[in-house]
C-alpha cells in the first residue's frame, strides 16, 4: 500500500523528470541545429546547381578511365548492317520520269539532302539526276558533286536501289532533238511520303521531269519503313565516298597525328554564325556584340533573346575554356593531342588562350604539316570534307554544339555506324549551372559536378533515338543487326554480305 501523499510525490517526481528530459532534448536540438545549419547551407547552396552526388558516388567519380575512352564504346553485340532484309526488287527499267534536286546549305546539310533525294527517287520510281550542290552561295566554291564525290562509285553502289544519270538526256520528238524541261517545285519542309507519291509524282508524269529546290530537310526523317531508312544508310555511309585526292589528304593528316599516339578531334562551334543564331552576346565587347547583332538581323528571324536565360538552359555554344575544363575534369591531361575542326573562332586568341594553356597540343588541317601542301589544298568544301574525314577517323570526337550543327550530327551518326567510335557529347543544359556557379566563385566540387553530368551522357554506344535526335545522328537500330538476336527483326542477314 502507498503511504499518504506518496502518489502526489511520485507524480511530482515524474513531472520533474519529464521537464528535465524535455529541457535536455531542447538543448540537444539547439546544438544540433547550430552544428548542422552551416553544413546544410553549404550542401543546399551547391546541390541546387552542382547536384552533388553522395560521398560513395563522389569517390567513384574521382577518376574516369580515360584509357577506355580511347577505345570504341561497348557495342552490346550490335554491328552495322544496311542491306535489305525483306523483298527489295531492283528499280524497274521504265521510270516515271526524272528527278532533279538542288541541295543547299553546307557540306553535311547537302549530304543529308542527297540521301533524301535517293529515297525520294525510290519512292516515286524516278530516275535521279546527279544532285546539284549549291556551293557558291555558302562556300564560294564551285566544286559541285563531281568535285567532291566519286561519281562512278556512287552510281554503282546504288544500282540495285535507284537509277541515276549525270544529266537529263535529250529526246527526239517529231524529228527534233530537245531536252526535257523540268517542272520546278518547292517541297514542304519535312514533307511526308504521300506528298511525293501524289503532288510530286503527278507533276513528274505530266512534264517528264521535276526540279525540287531548295532541297534541304524536304523529306520526313522518321519514316515507319525500316527498308527506306536502311537505304538512307547505304547512301550516307557507303555510296557517298569522297574523291581519291580528298581521301589521300585526310589520311595524310590522320597518319601524322597518329604517329605520336591517340588523338581527339573537336568541332569547336564558337563561330560568328552560331553565336548569332544562339543570341549569346554578353561575353563579348560592345564592338563584337554589334557585329554579332548585325549578322543575326541579316540572317535570322527577329526574336528577343536574353543571354542569361539562353545560357541557363544550355542554348549557348561552349566557350573554348569550358571545353578544356570538361576534358580536364574527365581526366585528360596536357599530353592529349587535339585536332580542331572549326571555322574562324569569334573573339580571337583571348578565348583560345585558356584552352591552349590546358591543352597545348592543338592542330588543324592547316598546321599539321609545316609545308603549305595541306593548307593550299583544303579550302572551301574540300576543307570541310577533309575535316569530316579526320573527325570520322579520330579516336575520340567531341562536338561542342550539336543542336543545329549538321557537321556534328552527321559525324556522330557516321562514327556510330563505323563501329561505335567514342564520342564525348557535353550536356550543355546540365553543365550550365555548374559553369555559372564557377564564374561566381563557387568552385568547391566543380570537377565532381562536371563528371556527374557527363557520366549521364552516351559515349558512343547503341542507344534509343529520342526526339529531337536526328536519324542521321543515330540510325540505331534500323541500320544495325545482331548475329544472335532474340528478336528476328534484329538478326543479321545470312544470305548477303553486310554493308
Amino acid at each position: 500500500m502507498r503511504r499518504p501523499g506518496e502518489g502526489a510525490t511520485l507524480k511530482k517526481l515524474h513531472q520533474n523528470r519529464q521537464q528535465q528530459v524535455k529541457g535536455l532534448f531542447y538543448k540537444l536540438a539547439i546544438a544540433a541545429v547550430l552544428l548542422i545549419a552551416p553544413a546544410l547551407y553549404f550542401v543546399t547552396s551547391y546541390s541546387s546547381t552542382f547536384d552533388l552526388p553522395s560521398e560513395a558516388l563522389v569517390s567513384t567519380l574521382k577518376q574516369v578511365d580515360v584509357q577506355k575512352l580511347w577505345d570504341a564504346a561497348d557495342s552490346g553485340g550490335w554491328r552495322p548492317s544496311s542491306v535489305p532484309r525483306s523483298d527489295w526488287p531492283p528499280p524497274p527499267i521504265e521510270s516515271n520520269g526524272y528527278l532533279r534536286v538542288r541541295c543547299n546549305g553546307g557540306l553535311n546539310q547537302q549530304r543529308t539532302a542527297i540521301c533524301n533525294a535517293v529515297l525520294a527517287a525510290r519512292i516515286m520510281n524516278a530516275t535521279l539526276v546527279l544532285p546539284e550542290l549549291d556551293a557558291n552561295s555558302y562556300w564560294h566554291d564551285d566544286s559541285g558533286f563531281q568535285g567532291l564525290y566519286d561519281v562512278d562509285h556512287f552510281i554503282k553502289t546504288l544500282q540495285s536501289d535507284v537509277r541515276i544519270v549525270q544529266s537529263i538526256p535529250e529526246i527526239k520528238k517529231n524529228g527534233k532533238t530537245k531536252k526535257i524541261k523540268a517542272f520546278q517545285l518547292r517541297p514542304p519542309r519535312d514533307a511526308p511520303i504521300n506528298w511525293y507519291t501524289t503532288t510530286a509524282l503527278e507533276k513528274m508524269k505530266e512534264h517528264g521531269a521535276i526540279y525540287l529546290t531548295p532541297f534541304s530537310h524536304r523529306l520526313a526523317e522518321e519514316i515507319d519503313n525500316p527498308e527506306y531508312q536502311r537505304l538512307r544508310c547505304r547512301v550516307n555511309y557507303h555510296a557517298l565516298l569522297f574523291k581519291p585526292h580528298i581521301m589521300e589528304l585526310s589520311h595524310k593528316i590522320v597518319n601524322k597525328l597518329r604517329s605520336q599516339g591517340h588523338f581527339m578531334s573537336i568541332h569547336l562551334r564558337f563561330e560568328m554564325d552560331m553565336l548569332s543564331f544562339a543570341g549569346c552576346f554578353d561575353i563579348f565587347s560592345p564592338e563584337e556584340q554589334k557585329i554579332l547583332k548585325k549578322y543575326r538581323k541579316e540572317n535570322f528571324a527577329d526574336k528577343k533573346l536574353i543571354y542569361s536565360e539562353r545560357r541557363a538552359i544550355g542554348k549557348c555554344p561552349l566557350t573554348p575554356e569550358e571545353v578544356g575544363l570538361i576534358l580536364h575534369a574527365l581526366g585528360f591531361d596536357n599530353s592529349t593531342r587535339i585536332y580542331l575542326a572549326a571555322g574562324e573562332l569569334f573573339g580571337g586568341e583571348r578565348f583560345m588562350k585558356p584552352f591552349r594553356s590546358i591543352f597545348p597540343l592543338l592542330e588543324n588541317h592547316g598546321t599539321v604539316d609545316s609545308s603549305n601542301e595541306l593548307k593550299d589544298n583544303t579550302q572551301g568544301l574540300i576543307g570541310s570534307a577533309v575535316d569530316y574525314m579526320v573527325c570520322l577517323l579520330s579516336d575520340i570526337f567531341m562536338p561542342t554544339y550539336d543542336g543545329p550543327s549538321n557537321f556534328a550530327n552527321n559525324l556522330l551518326g557516321h562514327r556510330l555506324y563505323s563501329g561505335f567510335r567514342t564520342a564525348i557529347r557535353p550536356d550543355r543544359k546540365g553543365l550550365a549551372p555548374v559553369f555559372i556557379d564557377r564564374e561566381k566563385g563557387r568552385t568547391a566540387g566543380f570537377e565532381e559536378a562536371v563528371r556527374r553530368v557527363m557520366l549521364k551522357t552516351n559515349f558512343g554506344g547503341p542507344h534509343k533515338r529520342v526526339s529531337p535526335e536526328s536519324f542521321y545522328t543515330n540510325s540505331w537500330s534500323e541500320c544495325f543487326c545482331q548475329t544472335s538476336a532474340s528478336n528476328p527483326a534484329d538478326r543479321c542477314p545470312t544470305d548477303s554480305p553486310d554493308q
